[in-house]
């Protein structure tokens, strides 16, 4: 692409009244305004004074700003431009937003997560966001993760396992074989945080939310996935108790290692794994990785009754040594293991493949970190804590607005959503007192923004 040859007389103004930047914010909103955000948030938060007023109003701003890719309390500022004002009302600035924020408690944060879960309840009731009859498992991923922060004016803020200073997010997410992950539940931290602090009672709380998912994710098997820093017996009885089975990676312990030593060499059997082939004449795997389980008792160290019976999934990988590619060949073969405790019903094989789909809650981590949690905004801890919740609830209803509009968007990354959804400059005009919204010819995702406009706004019937 080059420029025009015209360009040198170009010239440029700040002065068109009915533009807006972000088009599609009209149809994700009305899907917002559907799903009931503005009365959840209205009913359930009580921030006090004069700050705390119209609440689901400022929630409600909040989450556009965020949707339309704002990642600090100055960015919302883009609520306020060309012709927002003739689309949404009570567009605030962003110094009473950063005010009602830094009014939060810690109370008021929970109620803010009581909205969340609602709020995806409903978008769920809405949307195909995770569609019912898929069969199996629905998966819930339970992580941590460093945000980084820098100063020391952040209240909270410290060096944790990654020795990065930062705020710790714990989340959970709930996805299944056919749908993207979108988050359930999530907890700020202080940055040195162990990882399992508080993780009981968030798995308690996904799966409550769980529970009130339409159609069969609310009434099928969930499995709740995890690495070993959430190996412990807190995190897996919370589980049990809201009738969840679990796959959680076990750490290292003497326990483990004598348990592994204990498998017999036949029982281990290869799987599709990196350099794998396949053999169509044996119909087997030819490949270096292989997986075996054994029974296990978990906890057993536990008072009676506490102990959890399961069974030990055991991955080996032949181990790299450096002398073996030297011409110095071992007396013996050394492996690497990866050993994880799963309650569940899936055979050996699919336990251990579906253990590692573990890994899609990173990819949240890091969409999130590209989007409104790229910075946590204020130094009150409670008002970064609310931030948190308000960036799952915008994360969760760009998916949705995303599975709505179809044409292969569900699955996309949000930056993408938003570049092909929301992102798109609009002018608007009026004719019989009614609003007309003027869109780029040619758009390339002109299908899907339609779809999406028509599913939220349809056209009244004619009479």
């Amino acid at each position: 692409m080059q420029l025009s040859h015209t360009g040198l007389s170009l010239s440029a103004s700040f002065d068109e009244p009915n533009l807006v930047s972000a088009g599609g914010l009209v149809p994700v909103m009305g899907l917002a305004r559907d799903a009931g955000l503005g009365g959840l948030a209205q009913t359930w938060l009580s921030v006090p004074t004069d700050k705390g007023a119209n609440a689901g109003l400022k929630v409600t701003s909040l989450m556009a700003g965020m949707v339309a890719g704002a990642d600090s309390i100055d960015d919302m500022a883009i609520l306020r431009h060309g012709g927002m004002g003739r689309l949404f009302k009570a567009c605030y600035a962003p110094s009473t937003l950063g005010s009602f924020l830094r009014s939060f408690t810690f109370g008021h944060v929970r109620q803010l997560d009581a909205v969340a879960s609602r709020f995806l309840v409903n978008l769920a009731e809405r949307t195909p966001l995770l569609q019912a009859g898929t069969g199996g498992y629905t998966f819930v991923d339970v992580d941590d993760t460093i945000i980084e922060v820098h100063g020391y004016q952040k209240q909270g803020s410290g060096y944790g396992y990654s020795g990065v200073r930062g705020l710790n997010a714990l989340l959970a997410t709930v996805s299944t074989k056919d749908t993207a992950p979108v988050i359930l539940a999530q907890r700020l931290r202080k940055g040195a945080a162990g990882s399992p602090r508080g993780a009981a009672r968030l798995v308690a709380d996904a799966l409550a939310t769980v529970k009130r998912l339409p159609g069969d994710t609310a009434t099928g098997k969930v499995l709740v996935r995890a690495d070993s820093a959430f190996y412990g017996y807190a995190t897996v009885n919370a589980a049990a108790k809201a009738g969840a089975d679990v796959s959680i990676t076990a750490r290292m312990d003497p326990a483990i290692r004598r348990t592994i030593a204990g498998i017999a060499q036949d029982a281990w059997k290869p799987i599709q794994y990196t350099d794998a082939v396949f053999d169509e004449a044996a119909d087997r795997w030819i490949s270096s990785a292989e997986v075996a389980e054994t029974g296990y008792t978990a906890f057993s160290s536990r008072k009676q009754g506490e102990p959890v019976t399961g069974r030990l999934v055991v991955r080996r990988i032949p181990d790299l040594n450096p002398h073996a590619g030297a011409g110095q060949p071992t007396i013996f073969d050394t492996y690497r293991f990866h050993a994880f405790f799963t309650t569940g019903t899936l055979d050996t094989v699919a336990a251990d493949k579906t253990h590692r789909g573990h890994a899609i809650i990173e990819q949240v981590n890091a969409d999130l970190k590209d989007s409104a949690l790229a910075h946590l905004p204020s130094g009150v801890f409670t008002a970064n804590a609310a931030w948190l919740v308000l960036a799952a609830m915008a994360f969760n209803l760009t998916r949705a607005a995303a599975t709505a509009a179809g044409n292969g968007l569900a699955k996309a990354r949000t930056g993408t959503i938003r570049r092909k959804l929301i992102s798109v400059p609009a002018r608007i005009a009026s004719s019989a007192r009614k609003l007309r919204l003027h869109l780029p010819a040619d758009w390339p995702w002109e299908t899907a923004w339609t779809a999406l406009f028509t599913r939220v706004l349809p056209r009244p019937a004619k009479t």
